[in-house]
């Protein structure tokens, strides 16, 4: 093995360098994961600790090496009662693109947003939308990609119902019994009314949104759904991808927004919302 270089009792060659390349990549993209939660303190502290164990244990300090081993030993199954809410949604994060079309390691490092599937008319859905930010009714409208929202559309109302405005409407009244939760559109239908989605616990998210856009994030972490939120305080119609929130009121900017999301299509003009949030 070629020797790169020699320090004291440390003896660096070329897979080393990329053994600890390999390793820094992984931990920042496990940083990001954990980013703005309580979890990240802690992750950052087992990291120290185990950094200051490998100095330890290359420095031959032999009564000292013991006694952090005996924490070192029991280090796995603490982090698994430590981050166990982190853990599965990293195991959703490898899972969540990953299909026959597309290759592990892109779904874990590149943002992809190519669905292959055939486009929808979203003229019913924008004319609802519309109406909806004019009345400021809040809403919750989740559009399927390439993730499966079976379990999510399980937890509502199943409706396979086809997809317009007056329905739309209705589901969001507030005297529907519909109204509390999520619509999830699917193959081009209303596949189901009163959802549950998961809740980020991202405090990074700013406080004055309320629960509806925690929730939006919250699929958005675990899955590559599209989500359009309206606000009952305001009005404004929120999409969120990907943990990120564009905020606009402006039809024509709607549509982009979504076409651009949902097909990767990006309308001549450009979208002109806000992002309010980036995770």
């Amino acid at each position: 093995m070629t020797l790169l270089l020699y320090i004291s009792f440390i003896k660096i060659t070329w897979v080393d360098v990329a053994d600890i390349l390999l390793v820094s990549l992984i931990v920042y993209h496990l940083y990001k994961l954990l980013k703005g939660g309580v979890a990240v303190k802690v992750f950052i502290g087992i990291l120290f600790l185990y950094t200051f164990y490998l100095l330890v244990k290359a420095s031959g300090m032999e009564l000292l090496r013991n006694i952090l081993s005996q924490f070192m030993g029991v280090g796995v199954i603490a982090g698994i009662i430590l981050f166990q809410q982190e853990i599965r949604k990293f195991l959703l994060l490898i899972g969540k693109s990953t299909t026959f079309r597309e290759s592990l390691l892109p779904s874990l490092f590149s943002r992809n947003k190519s669905s292959g599937i055939p486009e929808m008319n979203l003229s019913p859905l924008l004319e609802a939308i519309k109406v909806l930010s004019q009345t400021k009714t809040g809403a919750l409208i989740v559009l399927q990609k390439s993730s499966d929202l079976k379990f999510y559309a399980d937890s509502g109302d199943f409706l396979d119902a086809e997809i317009s405005k007056r329905l739309l409407l209705t589901i969001f009244h507030k005297n529907s019994p519909l109204h509390d939760g999520a619509v999830i559109i699917s193959q081009h239908k209303i596949k189901a009314a009163r959802c549950i989605l998961p809740v980020s616990e991202n405090d990074q998210i700013p406080a004055h949104l309320g629960l509806r856009h925690r929730a939006a994030v919250g699929l958005s972490e675990v899955t590559d759904a599209v989500v359009v939120v309206v606000s009952e305080e305001t009005g404004n119609v929120s999409l969120v991808s990907q943990s990120e929130i564009f905020v606009t009121t402006n039809k024509t900017d709607i549509k982009s927004l979504l076409r651009k999301e949902l097909y990767d299509v990006m309308e001549k003009t450009g979208p002109e919302a806000n992002v309010l949030y980036t995770a």
